[in-house]
């Protein structure tokens, strides 16, 4: 199908270009030091960017444990139970001892079965992921400290953006600090068309870009929707919770011309996927463009892990995908996933990747490794996957994802939930508003690779003791006020919410 984005993006380069605004990488090669100091250790990969040497394994190691257990004073532990302010100070407890050469015995920490990280497949603490990030850290210490525009893009950085293209099946991919900055750089970069083609004027209603965001997004897209509304470059819609004939109607009666649909593949706090085939049909319908934050389902979706996009066999209909290196991956960072024309748009006037200094150099070298590691062992994703399966099979709970939301209520009874987990050895956090909407405060599970049969089956125990699974999931966070994803108390929220509330008045 012919798409208009393809030509106003074409217009909006072309503007770059003729007034010299256009923004390129440079990268930078960094040879390993030849003056052997290193011994031994610059042979534990060969070549860093080779895979040749790469050691997997078939099977759940001791080390992956380390993705999964936790270990907290007992000071703190007293603290948390109390619900006692905590500073951060208290990190350095185990350290006084060590300091006064007290040690720390076996009653001064809490060893926890941490089920609230997002190392969905346990790479944190992969051998290889250790050994790249050390033999670059020896190497080249942290690399050159700078924005990737300047000195800060090396070939670790390019080798890394194109085994995450190739992953998500795209053109390009650009690298950033982190997601949050991804989807604050997709979206400044979006609504930007609409001044560069106005030709250095604000542009009118008409002109501008419309962004249909599904109620429940992360923090990251709204933030990045509220700053190109606020500069007047965009216009949001939000439709109800994966609810494609809101969207539907509110994109038939949308009159302007540029429209976006931007949606989680996986969401992040009711871990319900996005309806990816649905959305696609109404692209084809509407020719939108189609951009998804597959910060969740990257690596854990998918035969070989491409994500939610592979899962739903939609790939080549997803215009931008987002996502980050600091869940499955289990290292740091984000990226953005697109051609060649979306990445230089996005590197010449996405200010939050423009601005910050780029991933270090043994950042970028892990984050290869927990790419090349998760594509070569894929008994991760089965694992968790049977993990899914066992807590389903425990708590005859309708558990779609490793993300399980338990929707407990108030605060205080949350609160309580949580703090039985931590008695009963494990790490689960309440999640309380402003990251849920009043009300609906819940225990936020999520499952590991590295975790085992028998670690669910002590889980769904101690759940069983402050969880009520009968109904657990019978209040969600679709059924509350959509809208709620914002504080639409304040003045400027609800200014922000108008104009889908007067579309939404005529449907």
């Amino acid at each position: 199908m012919e798409n208009s984005w393809d030509s106003w993006l074409d217009q909006a380069l072309q503007k770059l270009y003729s007034t010299k605004l256009i923004r390129t990488l440079r990268p930078i090669f960094m040879a390993p030091p030849s003056n052997g100091y290193l011994g031994n250790a610059d042979k534990v990969l060969g070549n860093s960017m080779s895979e040749e040497h790469f050691e997997t394994f078939d099977g759940i190691q001791p080390w992956d444990r380390e993705a999964v257990e936790v270990e907290i004073t007992e000071s703190t532990f007293q603290k948390w139970m109390n619900e006692f302010s905590i500073s951060g100070h208290e990190a350095f407890d185990v350290e006084t001892h060590l300091d006064n050469k007290e040690g720390v015995s076996p009653r001064d920490v809490r060893k926890l079965i941490l089920f609230s990280g997002n190392d969905y497949l346990g790479l944190s603490s992969h051998p290889m992921v250790r050994k790249a990030a050390a033999k670059a850290a020896q190497d080249h210490g942290m690399g050159p400290r700078g924005s990737a525009l300047i000195c800060g893009y090396t070939h670790y950085h390019r080798v890394l953006e194109s085994s995450l293209a190739s992953l998500k099946k795209k053109e390009d991919c650009l690298l950033c600090p982190t997601g949050f900055s991804a989807n604050m750089a997709v979206m400044a970069s979006v609504g930007n068309i609409a001044s560069l083609l106005s030709v250095g004027r604000k542009p009118s209603k008409r002109e501008k870009v419309a962004i249909f965001s599904d109620a429940l997004n992360h923090a990251s897209l709204i933030d990045g929707i509220r700053l190109v509304e606020r500069h007047q470059e965009a216009v949001a819609f939000v439709y109800r919770h994966c609810d494609m004939i809101h969207l539907d109607g509110l994109l038939s009666s949308c009159e302007m011309e540029k429209k976006v649909v931007v949606s989680d593949s996986l969401f992040s706090m009711d871990g319900d996927f996005a309806p990816i085939a649905e959305l696609v049909e109404l692209r084809q319908k509407h020719n939108f463009l189609l951009v998804i934050d597959d910060a969740h389902g990257t690596l854990i979706c998918g035969e070989n892990g491409g994500g939610v996009a592979e899962l739903c066999e939609a790939e080549n209909y997803i215009d931008i995908c987002i996502g980050t290196l600091s869940k499955a991956a289990g290292c740091h960072g984000g990226f953005i996933a697109c051609s060649q024309k979306w990445k230089q748009l996005i590197q010449s006037r996405g200010r939050s990747f423009i601005f910050s200094t780029a991933l270090p150099v043994p950042v970028a070298a892990a984050a290869h490794a927990a790419i090349t590691v998760a594509r070569k062992e894929k008994w991760r994703r089965k694992a968790i996957w049977s993990r899914v399966r066992e807590f389903t099979s425990l708590t005859n709970m309708p558990v779609s994802s490793p993300i399980i939301s338990l929707i407990i209520g108030n605060e205080e009874s949350a609160l309580l939930a949580s703090r039985h987990m931590l008695k009963s050895g494990f790490h689960i956090t309440a999640i309380r508003p402003p990251t849920v909407p009043s009300n609906s405060c819940r225990l936020r599970v999520t499952l590991s690779a590295a975790h085992t049969s028998d670690d669910v089956k002590a889980l769904c125990n101690a759940l069983f003791m402050c969880v009520d699974f009968s109904c657990a999931n019978s209040i969600t966070s679709s059924n509350l006020l959509n809208l709620n994803y914002v504080a639409h108390e304040e003045t400027e929220d609800r200014a922000f919410l108008s104009q889908n509330d007067m579309l939404r008045a005529k449907l």
